[in-house]
């Protein structure tokens, strides 16, 4: 799969790996700003306690 992205990506190397940078970021900016809290609602984990005596 990454072998198929790195050849449809346009330009020399050096465009290649900043464009490729870019979408991780990009990628890593949408996990965190809507996947994870979504996750996070679903999960409810704000009753959990730890195990004591």
């Amino acid at each position: 799969m990454y072998a198929a992205l790195w050849r449809v990506l346009p330009g020399p190397i050096w465009v290649r790996v900043i464009l490729v940078l870019i979408l991780l970021l990009a990628v890593l900016a949408v996990l965190a700003t809507w996947v994870y809290p979504w996750i996070d609602s679903i999960i409810n984990n704000q009753e959990a306690t730890v195990g004591g005596s």
